[in-house]
């Protein structure tokens, strides 16, 4: 892509905000903010989200199938299930108020998650326990109330998420799915770069469960959350369900991007939803649900990978591989080749800005791979990747080996 025809460009002048993700994603032209914890993600932002929710597919596609559920839903499912007053955040889409009208749209749930709608739709689909066990999920926009919409993408008010629901004719069943899932997590946030700093900590069931639950969460001095880590028995707790006794513990700052909780039949006991077994019983189903937030991932990556200059993106995620810069020379040849050998470059052609400032929105926007051209580099083009301080001079062949 062609920087001249980027839709957004750099605002270094945008006003510092309650975070780092949301102040570079702001000034770099990433994000634009429509209103308190709700976010445009522009046409660089969105690059970086469809390669972490592909990284996500690609690993829950080996789990179960995606579909794509309603944002709305009837309030009648939540009543079913005993959380339209419980769950805090929920957004509801209220009708005029004119009476008729009222009677014929009722009162519509905009969906934090979809426990409540799933369940149904497998009641229709998967009656026999030959159907079982099976997993289904989605990657979508979610809305929560969220009374105190902050830190940009860590805690917001509308969302992306990647929701996993699977089901099972008992407990023994789930368990070893439930452990499978966690090993797919561990590989998602291996693909993004978190890896080494994110772990899965033992937490409360919260609306979902009375049981327990578990978190991934991504050790971040900036973390909303405070976790324990017990080094010695190899287990990490949230703060809310920590053993009374933390003062062995390593205390952390992190932030949670993921989490499993066993529902136990709570979900289809309330549908009714059973399955029928070889002697034509019917028989109870227990439930899971998996999520992953793809949008808050996108921030944390910025909270983690930054430094004074701008963002520094894993190459996994990044918006483009290559940032190519030309200075008074034409770049095209180049532009062309790389394309040609698939690489997706982001080629800076403007030609009334100084190379300082397309430097610093190099910088800025945090591509691993800043080439330039110029009279100075020659044949030849000088190469710097953006965790280096320095740059060198290389030939154009020896540069695409290296990438």
């Amino acid at each position: 892509m062609r920087y001249s025809q980027l839709f957004a460009h750099t605002n270094k002048s945008a006003k510092q905000q309650d975070s780092v993700n949301a102040t570079l994603l702001t000034k770099a032209g990433f994000i634009y903010q429509t209103m308190a914890g709700v976010y445009t993600f522009l046409p660089l932002g969105l690059r970086v989200l469809n390669k972490i929710e592909n990284i996500i597919r690609g690993e829950m596609d080996k789990l179960g199938s995606e579909l794509l559920m309603t944002t709305l839903s009837p309030k009648e499912n939540w009543q079913t299930t005993g959380r339209l007053d419980s769950v805090d955040v929920l957004m509801k889409a209220v009708p005029a108020n004119d009476a008729a009208q009222a009677r014929h749209n009722g009162e519509y749930i905009i969906n934090p998650t979809h426990e409540d709608l799933i369940t149904p739709i497998a009641q229709r689909f998967k009656p026999s326990y030959k159907d079982f066990p099976f997993a289904v999920y989605q990657i979508q926009t979610k809305f929560r109330n969220e009374p105190r919409a902050k830190s940009g993408l860590l805690r917001g008010r509308e969302f992306r998420m990647k929701d996993l629901y699977s089901f099972h004719t008992s407990e023994a069943d789930l368990k070893p799915f439930y452990e499978k899932v966690k090993e797919s997590y561990k590989a998602i946030f291996n693909k993004l770069g978190l890896g080494k700093d994110t772990v899965v900590a033992v937490a409360s069931g919260g609306d979902f469960t009375k049981e327990y639950s578990h978190e991934f969460q991504t050790i971040c001095e900036t973390g909303e959350d405070t976790i324990y880590i017990d080094e010695e028995n190899n287990m990490v707790y949230n703060k809310e369900v920590a053993p009374a006794d933390t003062s062995s513990m390593k205390e952390v700052k992190a932030c949670e991007v993921g989490n499993l909780f066993p529902l136990g039949t709570r979900f289809p006991d309330a549908f009714d939803y059973k399955f029928v077994d070889a002697e034509g019983n019917r028989q109870p189903i227990y439930m899971a649900s998996y999520g992953l937030g793809s949008s808050r991932v996108m921030g944390v990556l910025v909270e983690k990978f930054h430094d004074d200059k701008g963002i520094i993106w894993p190459e996994t995620v990044a918006p483009f591989k290559v940032h190519l810069i030309s200075i008074r020379v034409s770049g095209d040849k180049i532009y062309k080749t790389l394309q040609a050998h698939n690489i997706e470059v982001l080629y800076d052609d403007r030609e009334d800005v100084s190379p300082g400032q397309k430097f610093g929105d190099a910088d800025l926007i945090g591509i691993p791979w800043r080439v330039v051209v110029s009279a100075k580099t020659g044949e030849q083009i000088e190469v710097k990747h953006r965790t280096q301080e320095e740059s060198h001079l290389t030939d154009f062949a020896s540069f695409l080996k290296e990438l």
